[in-house]
């Protein structure tokens, strides 16, 4: 605040706040104007936001993580995702009082593949099926995470827990729309040895995927 002079610090103080509730949902700054607007009554212009935004990136307090179109095979600006790079300043920065463990196994998840050289997007898939009524319509996939180094790629859902078929159908059908053949995974909270499916999928514990430096090899 000091280096760039802020002196709205109520509404930069707000904005990280804001930030630290919404890890991991795709967001933008004329998303956040507005939601000043509407929810703390405050008039924050989109451009004061990105700013504010640039100036916490270049602090090393949060990383900003851009979605790249795997059938159009181009990066997608807005929206994107914000992730802290210390999940401990994020709960203190909360006062302890979100502690959501799927955004935060989420979070650590985004830090560890950047800890361990990847370059990190968000994957969106485009895929159309048909409704209720036969008719063609596009629909949207997202995968969490697509890891990147060199001749490596990866694909990884966080799943956090997959305790219905349901839940579990979700979380593989980003994944069999991949037009690609790079390993696919599924990190769930629960330890679990690495295990694939029968589509090739390898479900992993987040503890075992943290303390596995070979399971991405």
């Amino acid at each position: 605040m000091e280096r760039h002079r802020i002196k709205n610090a109520d509404e930069f103080d707000e904005l990280v706040n804001v930030l630290a509730s919404a890890v991991g949902s795709l967001t933008n700054p004329f998303k956040l104007s507005k939601t000043f607007q509407s929810v703390k009554k405050k008039a924050v212009s989109a451009n004061t936001i990105k700013k504010y935004i640039d100036y916490l990136e270049d602090a090393f307090l949060i990383s900003k993580a851009i979605r790249y179109n795997l059938k159009g095979k181009r990066y997608i600006g807005s929206p994107a995702k914000f992730y802290f790079e210390d999940i401990g300043l994020r709960n203190a920065r909360l006062d302890f009082r979100q502690s959501e463990e799927n955004r935060l196994m989420e979070n650590i998840l985004y830090n560890e593949l950047r800890y361990r050289g990847f370059r990190v997007a968000i994957g969106v898939v485009d895929a159309y099926e048909k409704d209720s009524a036969g008719k063609n319509v596009k629909k949207q996939y997202e995968i969490d995470f697509i890891a990147t180094k060199g001749p490596q790629k990866f694909y990884l859902q966080s799943a956090f827990a997959m305790n219905s078929p349901a839940k579990a159908d979700q979380e593989r059908k980003s994944l069999r729309r991949i037009p690609d053949s790079f390993q696919k995974f599924i990190v769930v909270q629960e330890n679990r040895r690495p295990r694939p499916d029968d589509d090739g999928f390898i479900t992993v514990g987040i503890r075992q995927f943290l303390t596995g430096p070979d399971i991405l090899r």
